[in-house]
């Protein structure tokens, strides 16, 4: 049961019509085209359908999917959980819906092969050509301002780590995500998930190593299904601040075939699964008896690579599994759910808003499409039957719903605000002077009334994309010809709405070609009377002639701007920075002096792959203290370590 909602670009498989047909027709997206069905799941891989509704297996433009949780339950502790981070389960990917972003490992069914140390080095990307009135928004120069000092400062998942249950290892890219709690720091990279201790009331150090590494898939453990059954790279973890709660989300990045998962006989629905048997959908499991976690075994050798790939499934379905935990300890329970996805859910880009968790996701990189799509946040923090809507979209090269900072909601029933990049890499455009919203509504008693309207342009300074975009060979390491991907095609990292006083400000950054070099270029939005984003300032952050890369940003409760990033170029090593601004500095300058939070010492040969994601979080103790993690190497490392720490303006202090 396959739904490929593509445009002339897509690589055609053939379509199954057991669709629910269209549930409305939508005239308010007209620029790019947004496909849409109503789906009922009444099982797990169930999908009822009504075939006047579609056009040769295709839906017709204009609705939104619609999925039933496939499961759902509460689960254990997850303090007592914990899979072996070395496990040996078959790459299975789905071809080149792989993506970019999967990271190898041989117990990681998205992962793509990893590139060997002795593969061909391509020829670095060439030089473009600048607009002026691109370049005249360079600053070229550092802050003046004295920089915000390094807080927080310890390695991470990576090269190096050793936790409670042990170490593992790690292959690029680093899919690196991190959020920031009350007591607690958790960070993903590719299949693994860690938490560490941050220093305040309950603990006097940061940085301890509380649990992990174990294999993400540990979160669902006892759930049934492909979330407990597969360990898959790409999650992704969130704090809804709004609710105290943390949000990690994991893609199922191969089919799920009919029958793969077979329901449990013998219980009736809600029923709670007894002792040491897999929950049924919609089941609570029971809690086991509390064990101490063993050790993991020592890693198996890895087997012989005859360089042929598995055979790829061409029926079947994907999932996304999403997990919220019951209180503010990550450690504590969760309610979990599964839904199954129509289309292939790369690269999940979770989103906190009122109304909603929001998820948008690229369906590969062969295909200029994506989706978003809305889990039923209110549901899922009760723990209760949910479903998630979805809204597909042509035409655009990545997307990015506003994720919430800080405690201030926008008003009950605002749209969430979805942004991208333009420029179309598979077209071979790499320039544009426009970012591109849309305004996303979702009604979760009525789905005929979701919509998501636009792209509406708001003129930007023109830009060039790093490094021509995503897969290329750009930054110069010392003592190697082999040179680093950027990713810079795309708004990355997380889209920041934050909410001071009656301002509504939304911050966004991404990587431009600049002179000599490559930059951040950075801005900042104002939401306007109608709630539309207005251009307020902007920048490109590229002080001499280097390569600063991978931006992440977010804003303080002072409305001070943060952004940490990739640097290197020759003669650095890649490494981690840091660059700020003061809330009333003149406007497009970083006035801070840079930080350093992690000077490279080694360059990376084998791969010019260079970390998919990074974070900027802030601290919802203080709602001051901006929280970076990204990757780097120490003197001797063969593969990258992460490094986490943390900045704080002097002008933002105390409580909220």
């Amino acid at each position: 049961m396959v739904l490929s909602l593509g445009i002339a670009t897509h690589s055609a498989e053939a379509q199954s019509p057991d669709v629910v047909g269209l549930i409305r027709r939508s005239s308010t997206t007209t620029i790019i085209g947004i496909g849409v069905a109503f789906l009922v799941f009444a099982s797990g891989a169930e999908l009822e359908s009504r075939a006047s509704d579609t056009q040769e297996g295709r839906p017709r433009v204009g609705g939104v999917f619609v999925h039933k949780a496939a499961r759902y339950d509460v689960s254990r502790p997850l303090a007592l959980e914990g899979e072996s981070a070395d496990g040996t389960a078959p790459a299975d990917c789905e071809g080149a819906g792989c993506g970019t972003s999967p990271g190898f490992l041989r117990d990681d069914p998205n992962a793509e092969q990893e590139k060997r140390p002795d593969e061909a080095i391509p020829p670095p990307t060439p030089a473009p050509t600048l607009t002026p009135a691109g370049i005249a928004v360079e600053q070229r120069y550092q802050g003046t301002r004295p920089a915000a000092s390094v807080l927080e400062s310890f390695d991470g998942l990576g090269a190096g780590f050793e936790g409670p249950q042990g170490t593992t290892s790690f292959h690029n890219p680093s899919d690196n995500s991190m959020a920031v709690g009350p007591d607690h720091i958790v960070q993903t990279v590719n299949s693994r998930i860690a938490v560490y201790s941050k220093r305040g009331k309950k603990y006097d150090k940061s940085g301890n190593v509380l649990y992990g590494a174990v294999a993400t898939k540990s979160v669902w453990a006892g759930f049934g299904g492909v979330c407990e059954a597969r360990n898959n790279g790409d999650a992704v973890v969130r704090y809804d601040q709004l609710a105290g709660r943390w949000l990690i989300v994991m893609p199922m990045f191969s089919r799920i075939a009919a029958g793969d998962f077979p329901e449990e006989p013998g219980r009736a629905r809600g029923e709670r699964a007894p002792p040491g048997q897999l929950a049924k959908s919609g089941d609570r499991s029971s809690p086991g008896v509390a064990r101490a976690l063993p050790p993991n075994p020592a890693q198996p050798p890895a087997p012989p690579d005859d360089g042929q790939r598995p055979p790829e499934a061409k029926e079947g379905v994907w999932a996304m599994c999403y997990a919220v935990s019951t209180g503010p300890d990550p450690l504590g329970t969760y309610y979990r759910y599964s839904f199954e996805r129509l289309l292939f859910p790369d690269y999940p880009r979770p989103a906190v808003w009122t109304d909603g968790y929001y998820v948008a996701t690229s369906t590969g990189d062969d295909v200029i499409q994506k989706h978003t799509c809305i889990a039923d946040r209110a549901k899922m923090l009760a723990g209760q039957p949910a479903t998630e809507q979805c809204i597909v979209i042509d035409g655009v090269n990545f997307l990015n719903n506003a994720d919430i900072d800080g405690p201030a909601a926008p008003p009950t029933g605002t749209p969430n605000i979805m942004m991208a990049a333009g420029g179309t890499q598979l077209k071979n455009i790499f320039d544009d002077d426009g970012i591109y919203f849309w305004k996303v509504h979702v009604d979760w008693n009525n789905p005929a009334n979701t919509k998501a309207d636009g792209p509406v342009k708001i003129k930007v300074a023109p830009y060039h994309y790093l490094c021509n975009g995503q897969l290329s060979s750009c930054v110069r390491q010392p003592n190697t010809e082999r040179r680093l991907d950027v990713q810079g095609d795309k708004i990355m990292q997380r889209l920041v709405y934050r909410k001071i006083g009656g301002q509504e400000s939304i911050v966004a950054a991404h990587s431009v070609a600049s002179q000599g070099g490559g930059g951040v270029r950075w801005y900042e939005f104002r939401l306007d009377k109608k709630g539309d984003p207005e251009l307020y300032q902007q920048g490109t952050y590229t002080p001499e002639g280097f390569y600063r890369w991978m931006p992440s940003i977010a804003m303080d409760k002072k409305g001070d701007i943060g952004v940490g990033y990739s640097f290197g170029g020759l003669p650095n090593f890649p490494g981690l920075r840091f660059a700020a601004r003061r809330a009333g500095d003149p406007k497009g300058v970083l006035t801070l002096h840079e930080s350093v939070l992690a000077t490279g010492e080694a360059s990376q040969p084998n791969t010019l792959r260079w970390e998919d994601y990074t974070t900027t979080a802030l601290d919802p103790s203080d709602d001051c203290t901006f929280w970076y993690v990204g990757d780097y190497l120490k003197a001797g490392d063969t593969g990258y370590r992460t490094r986490i720490g943390s900045f704080r303006l002097p002008n933002c202090k105390g409580g909220r």
